[in-house]
């Protein structure tokens, strides 16, 4: 399986490149600028000491790819889906985007969608199965591989073979997925984001995530 993150450059996008790359598949990582996307690259396969990883440019990364993620910040999150839309497809996208508010990332503001999830399934179309996931998990925590993440992700969207699709890519990264349901959930999901970002700050850690209680195993 061939996995684009598009966005990758930015800060969640290197950890989940690495994890994924560690865990066995083919990592394109995705950017406007096709210079960076394969320094990282390159700089991330040397760390695994595999070559695992590319870098393209958005719209080739997401030709190339069976499943898309997608990692921008949220003002590019409309722009750079338009970009790739006709890329996108009869695939699944992973949507990791939050809408935080620019002046201060401890709120949000939220599209006339509902969510940033609800919102790239609303421009793509039914075609696009879009699942929202990664948004409570800390960049920091990913980027570090020594350890293992000690937090749950939340998967939600209206496709559900795709939510289970990208649970088991979740599985493969060492990250404990739990199904979350449909997109409209997506809305307290990504809420949580700014919620974390408050007690990191707070608390002054980079880690804080969220783990759901009382569920079977």
């Amino acid at each position: 399986m061939i996995v684009s993150i598009l966005g990758g450059t930015g800060e969640q996008g290197p950890g989940m490149a690495l994890r994924w790359a560690k865990a066995g598949l083919e990592v394109i990582i995705g950017s406007r600028q096709q210079a960076r996307d394969e320094a990282i690259a390159a700089e991330l396969n040397q760390e695994l000491g595999q070559s695992n990883i590319k870098g393209m440019a958005n719209p080739d990364a997401a030709v190339a790819a069976d499943i898309v993620a997608l990692t921008v910040p949220f003002s590019a999150h409309r722009s750079t889906l338009e970009s790739v839309q006709v890329h996108l497809q009869g695939k699944i996208l992973i949507d990791v985007c939050v809408p935080l508010d620019p002046e201060n990332p401890r709120k949000m503001l939220m599209p006339a969608a509902g969510s940033a999830a609800e919102e790239a399934q609303e421009l793509l179309g039914e075609s696009v199965k879009v699942v929202a996931a990664f948004q409570n998990v800390s960049a920091h925590e990913l980027r570090e591989l020594a350890h293992a993440v000690d937090c749950d992700v939340l998967v939600c969207g209206n496709d559900r073979e795709a939510r289970q699709t990208v649970m088991r890519l979740v599985e493969q990264m060492g990250l404990h997925p739990i199904d979350a349901g449909l997109a409209f959930n997506a809305r307290v999901v990504e809420s949580l984001t700014a919620l974390l970002i408050g007690l990191n700050i707070r608390h002054k850690v980079k880690g804080s995530g969220v783990r759901i209680t009382g569920l079977p195993e």
